[in-house]
C-alpha cells in the first residue's frame, strides 16, 4: 500500500507542476512538450502504484514495469511482427488505398454520373465492419500480408475519397469563373487552384486513415495469418495468458500509429503552411 501512497503523492505533485508550467509559460515550445510528457509519466506511475498497491493480478492488468521488462526481452519478436503488420500490411494498403481514393475523387469531380452513383455506394461500403470483410479477404488473397493490405485498402479508401471530393468542391464559384475567364483548361484549373484548395481536406482524410489502416491490419490478422504479425501475436498471447506481451504489442502499435500520424501532420504543415489552421 505504501507504493500506492507514493504514487498518489507523485501524481498530485506532478499535476500541480503541470498546472504551474501551463499557466506560467503557455507559449514556450518546451512547455508544450513537457506538459503532456509529464502527464503521461504520472499516469504510468499511478498505474504502477494501483497494480502493486492493490495486488492486481498480472493476468488482469500487468504493471508498466513488467510490460517494460517483457518488451525489452521480446524486441526481436516485436520487430518481426512490426514488419509483417505495419510495413507490409498496413503501409502498403494505406498507400494503395489513398492513391486510389485520390484518383477516383478527381474522376468523381469530373463526372456527375460517378458522383451520384459511386458516393452512395461508397457510404454503404464504408459502414461494413472489418470483422465481416476480413475473413472473406483472407479466403480470397491468402494468409499472408496481401489479404491484410486488401482490408486496409477498403478501410482507408472511402474516408479519403469523401474528404478529397469535399475539398475539390471547396473553391468559390467566382474563383472557378475567373479561371474560365482566363481561358484555363480543366487540368490547369485543377492543378493551380482546386488541388491546392483541397489539400487541407485531403490531409484530414489521410490522418484519419492512419489509425484506420493500423486497426484494419491488426484485426485482419485475427482471422488468418502466418506465424507472425501483431494481430496473430496478440491472439496467441491472450490464449497463453501472457498479458505482458499483449501490452507490449499494444505499445508498439500505439507508437507506430502516433509516429505515422505525426509524419502525415508534418508533411501537411509543410504543404499547407498558407492555411489558417497552420498559423499560430
Amino acid at each position: 500500500m505504501s507504493v500506492l501512497i507514493c504514487a498518489i503523492v507523485f501524481w498530485i505533485a506532478a499535476i500541480a507542476l503541470n498546472s504551474f508550467i501551463a499557466a506560467r509559460w503557455p507559449e514556450r515550445r518546451w512547455a508544450r512538450y513537457f506538459v503532456p510528457a509529464l502527464f503521461g509519466v504520472t499516469l504510468l506511475v499511478l498505474w504502477e502504484g494501483i497494480v502493486r498497491g492493490f495486488g492486481v493480478s498480472q493476468v488482469i492488468l500487468p504493471a508498466p514495469s513488467l510490460i517494460a521488462e517483457r518488451f525489452a526481452a521480446s524486441t526481436g519478436v516485436l520487430w518481426i511482427d512490426f514488419r509483417q503488420t505495419i510495413l507490409k500490411g498496413a503501409l502498403s494498403g494505406y498507400i494503395m488505398g489513398c492513391a486510389a481514393a485520390f484518383v477516383v475523387a478527381v474522376l468523381v469531380d469530373r463526372s456527375r454520373f460517378l458522383e451520384r452513383g459511386l458516393m452512395p455506394v461508397g457510404n454503404f461500403l464504408a459502414a461494413l465492419p472489418i470483422v465481416g470483410i476480413a475473413p472473406i479477404f483472407v479466403m480470397w488473397f491468402g494468409f499472408d500480408w496481401q489479404s491484410k493490405a486488401a482490408v486496409v485498402i477498403v478501410t482507408v479508401f472511402f474516408p479519403v475519397l469523401v474528404n478529397m471530393v469535399a475539398g475539390l468542391k471547396a473553391t468559390d464559384p467566382l474563383q472557378r469563373d475567373l479561371m474560365r475567364t482566363y481561358g484555363a483548361s480543366y487540368m490547369q484549373t485543377l492543378v493551380k487552384m482546386r488541388l491546392p484548395a483541397a489539400l487541407p481536406f485531403l490531409f484530414n482524410g489521410l490522418k484519419i486513415a492512419t489509425t484506420l489502416a493500423l486497426i484494419g491490419a491488426i484485426v485482419a490478422e485475427f482471422f488468418g495469418s502466418p506465424t507472425r504479425g501483431m494481430g496473430f501475436r496478440i491472439s496467441t498471447a491472450v490464449g497463453q495468458l501472457d498479458m505482458a506481451l499483449v501490452w507490449s504489442e499494444i505499445t508498439v502499435a500505439a507508437l507506430a500509429g502516433t509516429g505515422f500520424y505525426g509524419l502525415i501532420a508534418l508533411v501537411e504543415k509543410g504543404l499547407t503552411f498558407w492555411h489558417p489552421s497552420q498559423r499560430g
